[in-house]
């Protein structure tokens, strides 16, 4: 299966949110290492995977997620 890598910019394009948003209030509250980015090589960038996030955005909140006060989830 080949995946589509993103940059934050790049990302921000498709989805319509500032690059801001994206890493202040998406990145590891919604959008989780390992499942949605990683860092490449262990350095500073972030690339996205866009397949994972296209498949979550499409199927909602987990029935695992449980809401958090400040608006993030925890996945339990």
């Amino acid at each position: 299966m080949s995946q589509t890598y993103l940059t934050t910019k790049a990302l921000s394009k498709l989805l319509s949110y500032s690059e801001w948003t994206i890493r202040n209030q998406l990145k590891d509250s919604v959008l989780l290492e390992g499942v949605h980015y990683f860092r490449p090589f262990g350095g500073r960038k972030i690339l996205y995977i866009w397949e994972t996030i296209e498949a979550d955005m499409k199927k909602g909140f987990s029935s695992l997620a449980i809401p958090m006060a400040n608006g993030g989830v925890c996945h339990g």
